[in-house]
């Protein structure tokens, strides 16, 4: 409930401060004071959207700040979501300043606005003509119906089962989509898996054989050349390794008589030594090197494949060849897969599609079972409110799995003997549908831990004993809901717990929206300006005491 409201430079309220009682609430006021005004700022508090225009002073912030005890509502996982700290007293504060920005706060922390409407929805419930109009929506008749049938629970199975169906739903749609897809690239990818394959390609092979190339297309070069090297270094009467081994002997008869020159001895027969290697690997390499057309043919014809499959699959690198080859594989692989994944992912969602239907039809069972005293109570109510001949009939109707059910709620209204009661928004009035609407939070307040109520001029169309039937409806429903409710009518006024009084203060520059709580004689008079008008004889007077006096 609101323990208190404060409004600080919006529209025409310069500041007001409101602590309404726990109960019932009634606010009065001449036309154009700032009843509708004060909603506007309340609105504010829920997440409605802000418009400087709106400023009493454009050089000043507007500030409106709420605060709320919510200790009796389950909303902390809500806050837990929205990374806010729970508190038994909440602080709602929302500032727009000049340059329209707006910033919106909730024990302190700054809030975006759908933040704001999540929470606010469970804080407060504004009731206008306006919001009337959407008891003629078949969703909302089908809200109010699991409210008044305490379908939550039922609900809390069957919207899960749904979400766990459209899940399953997806991921088989997903799989079945990717299946056709596939299917259509299966036959390319099988073809450019096969050709890689068949090329038996191997990491690193393009350079060996780019080399290979290079000897064997100079072979007959390299052979020449290495043929004079060898005779140069081992075959000829001169060779160079004849000449070492010639030199030795010279240096062994001295090279006792000095380090150094045992240092050169040992130098000279290692490159001797040297010499021979490389003059063997020279003979080895002279041997290996032939020329062989039949096998530069093989390679170049092996080079132009590859160069080709690199220009084919537009890499540089032939290693990535082979990447590309498991990745094809890998994916004929997940097509020969998908059918498998496809079949269970079926079943899994025929799985969860039953226990959709079966929570679901669970949930009509209980919407089925509630509708005729549902409607037999609004009917009660209503004659009460003066629609002496009303009737209502709530229809449920199969339909296609929503996350609202397998039904669609229509609730059908005459106000007439003798006429077929039809859906609401063709044949109720404005003043019907207050008093409908009214009936329906009456009952829906003794089934859950409801918002405030806040009523704004729900007596439009009515009078007499029907007033007083709604005031005491009122007085019950404020019982265990906080109720405030804007009125004409001096039978509201007189049942109120609270009576606040709304008026134009003319006494400064520009005219200000201001508030005041009205106790024992200031509340008698306003009653009896409300029956006899500005000047009250002792006859209103004493019609407003005997009002007061009823409650």
């Amino acid at each position: 409930m609101i323990k208190s409201l404060s409004i600080k430079n919006y529209a025409l309220i310069q500041t007001l401060e409101m602590n309404p009682s726990p109960n019932l609430n009634i606010i009065t006021g001449e036309t154009g004071a700032g009843k509708s005004i004060m909603l506007g700022a309340v609105g504010l508090l829920l997440g409605n959207r802000a418009d400087t225009k709106a400023l009493f002073s454009d050089e000043e912030k507007c500030v409106v700040e709420g605060v709320f005890d919510i200790k009796s509502f389950q909303i902390q996982s809500l806050f837990e979501e929205s990374d806010l700290d729970f508190e038994a007293e909440c602080i709602i504060r929302r500032e727009i300043s000049p340059t329209g920005k707006s910033r919106a706060f909730v024990n302190d922390t700054p809030v975006t606005l759908d933040v704001l409407k999540a929470i606010g929805v469970h804080l407060m419930d504004i009731h206008s003509q306006h919001e009337s109009l959407h008891l003629g929506n078949n969703q909302y008749q089908l809200e109010i119906l699991d409210h008044y049938a305490g379908n939550e629970p039922f609900f809390k199975d069957y919207q899960a089962a749904f979400d766990s169906f459209k899940e399953k739903q997806s991921r088989y749609q997903k799989l079945s989509r990717q299946s056709q897809e596939d299917s259509k690239d299966q036959d390319y990818k099988q073809f450019l898996f096969n050709e890689l394959d068949e090329a038996k390609l191997i990491k690193g092979e393009l350079s060996d054989l780019e080399e290979e190339l290079e000897v064997l297309e100079n072979a007959e070069e390299i052979k020449l050349n290495l043929t004079q090297l060898t005779q140069l270094m081992d075959e000829s009467e001169f060779s160079l390794i004849n000449q070492i081994k010639e030199s030795l002997p010279l240096l062994s008869s001295i090279k006792g008589f000095s380090k150094k020159l045992e240092e050169l001895y040992e130098r000279i027969n290692s490159a001797g030594i040297e010499l021979q290697d490389i003059s063997n690997d020279i003979a080895n390499e002279q041997d290996r090197i032939e020329l062989d057309p039949e096998r530069l043919q093989i390679v170049k014809e092996r080079i132009d494949l590859i160069f080709k499959l690199q220009q084919k699959h537009q890499v540089t690198d032939a290693d990535e060849l082979i990447d590309i080859k498991e990745r094809l594989e890998a994916d004929l692989q997940g097509v020969l897969n998908i059918d498998e994944e496809i079949k269970k992912a079926k079943s899994a969602m025929e799985k969860a599609e039953q226990e959709m239907l079966k929570t679901g039809k669970a949930l009509t069972a209980s919407r089925t079972k509630h509708t005729a005293p549902f409607a037999e109570a609004i009917v009660s109510l209503i004659k009460k409110l003066g629609i002496e001949n009303g009737s209502i009939e709530i229809k449920i109707s199969p339909e296609e799995p929503t996350e609202n059910g397998l039904d669609l709620v229509e609730m059908l209204f005459s106000a007439n003997k003798g006429v077929q009661p039809r859906e609401l928004k063709s044949v109720a009035s404005g003043g019907e549908f207050s008093r409908l609407i009214f009936a329906i939070k009456y009952l829906l307040a003794d089934k859950k831990a409801m918002p405030t109520i806040i009523f704004d001029e729900i007596d439009t169309g009515v009078s007499g004993e029907v007033a007083l039937q709604m005031v005491n409806m009122m007085k019950t429903m404020s019982l265990n809901h906080q109720v405030i409710s804007i009125s004409h009518l001096p039978q509201f006024a007189a049942g109120g717990d609270a009576h606040y009084y709304v008026y134009k203060d003319h006494s400064q520059d520009k005219s200000v929206s201001k508030i005041k709580s009205l106790e024992s004689e200031e509340r008698v008079l306003t009653i009896a300006k409300m029956i006899g008008g500005e000047k009250p004889g002792d006859s209103a007077i004493q019609s407003a005491r005997e009002l007061l006096n009823k409650q």
